[in-house]
C-alpha cells in the first residue's frame, strides 16, 4: 500500500513527546522518514517539565518500529545555529527535507508563582522566534512542492485566555507569539508561493499534552482551591476543560493534531496556503469575543 507521504522527510520541532511525537508516528505511518528535534532539558521559566532524551529516545523507537528511518537531535530552537546543525545532520543522512513541522512551545504560567519577566523573554522566544529560525535553516533544503506546518493555538484568536492576568507575563507571551504568527504565516506563504510551497498554521484547543496537563493550568481552572492554599489535581479540573469547546469535550487529543498535519503535508493540500486552520471543537465560535 503507498502511503501519502512516500519519499518524503519531515523536519519536525518539540518531536520528543505530545503533538510532535503523534506528527512524526502519523507521517511515517504514511512513508516519510523523520529528523526529530527536541530540547529535551527544562527552561527556568517554564513550571513543568519539559521533554527528556529518554522521550526523543521514544519517539525514535516509535519511528523505527513503524520501519521508517529516523535522525534524532537535541537543539533548542531559540539557538538557530543549533537548529542548522540539526539540519546538516539529518540532511546528510536522509538526503533531503520536504516536510517542516514547526511544533516546539511552552506555556510558563505564573499561576500562584511571583511573575517573572523572563516568562515573557522565554514564552516568545520558543513559540516565535523558535518557529521563525526552524523556517529559516529549512527553507534553504525545500524543493518546489514542498510544505510547511506550524503550531498556533486558539489562545491567539480568543482573548482572555492566555493572556490573562493571572497567568503572568509568560501566559501573556504564549499568546503574544500565537497572535504573530498568524500574519507570519500568511506573510510567509506568499514570500514562498512562486515555489509552490506551502504554509499553514494549525490552531488547537485544549490538547492532551503536557501544556495542558499541568499544575499551573489546574489551577486555573479551579481558582477557588488555589484561594484555599491547595493544588489543583486533574480530577478537579478537568470536568472545567469542557467549558472553552462547543462540543462537550475536556480536550482534543495530539493524533487529531497530526492526522491533519498529514493531510497537508501531502499533495491532496498542494493548492492549500497561508491558512489559519482551527482544530477547536468549536470554541472559537462558542467565545468569539473571549470567555466571560
Amino acid at each position: 500500500m503507498t502511503g501519502k507521504l512516500d519519499g518524503k522527510v519531515a523536519f519536525i520541532t518539540g518531536a520528543a513527546r505530545g503533538q510532535g511525537r503523534a506528527h512524526a508516528i502519523e507521517m511515517a505511518k504514511e512513508g516519510a522518514d523523520i529528523i526529530a528535534v527536541d530540547i529535551c532539558r527544562d527552561i527556568p521559566s517554564n513550571p513543568y517539565p519539559l521533554a527528556t532524551p529518554d522521550d526523543l529516545a521514544e519517539t525514535e523507537r516509535s519511528v523505527k518500529e513503524i520501519g521508517r528511518r529516523v535522525v534524532a537531535r537535541i537543539a533548542d530552537v531559540r539557538e538557530r545555529h543549533e537548529l542548522r546543525d540539526a539540519v546538516e545532520a539529518g540532511v546528510a543522512d536522509l538526503g533531503k527535507i520536504d516536510i517542516v513541522v514547526a511544533n516546539a512551545g511552552i506555556l510558563p504560567m505564573a499561576m500562584g508563582r511571583a511573575f517573572d519577566a523572563m516568562s515573557f523573554v522565554d514564552a516568545s522566544d520558543v513559540d516565535l522566534l523558535g518557529v521563525m529560525n526552524t523556517v529559516a535553516v529549512t527553507v534553504p533544503h525545500l524543493p518546489n512542492g514542498a510544505s510547511v506546518i506550524i503550531t498556533g493555538s486558539t489562545a491567539g484568536m480568543i482573548r482572555g485566555t492566555t493572556d490573562n492576568p493571572n497567568m503572568g507575563p509568560g501566559g501573556r507571551g504564549y499568546g503574544w507569539s500565537k497572535r504573530v504568527l498568524i500574519e507570519y504565516v500568511e506573510e510567509m506563504s506568499m514570500a514562498l508561493a512562486d515555489r509552490m510551497i506551502r504554509v499553514n498554521c494549525i490552531h488547537p484547543t485544549n490538547c492532551n499534552t503536557h501544556l495542558l496537563q499541568n499544575d499551573g493550568m489546574y489551577s486555573m481552572f479551579r481558582p477557588d482551591l488555589t484561594q484555599e492554599g491547595k493544588q489543583a489535581t486533574r480530577e478537579d479540573a478537568e470536568p472545567l476543560f469542557t467549558i472553552f469547546q462547543a462540543m462537550p469535550i475536556p480536550y482534543i487529543e495530539p493524533e487529531d493534531i497530526a492526522k491533519l498535519g498529514v493531510f497537508l503535508a501531502s499533495n491532496d493540500s498542494r493548492y492549500i496556503t497561508g491558512q489559519q486552520i482551527r482544530v477547536d471543537a468549536g470554541s472559537l465560535l462558542k467565545w468569539p469575543n473571549g470567555p466571560g
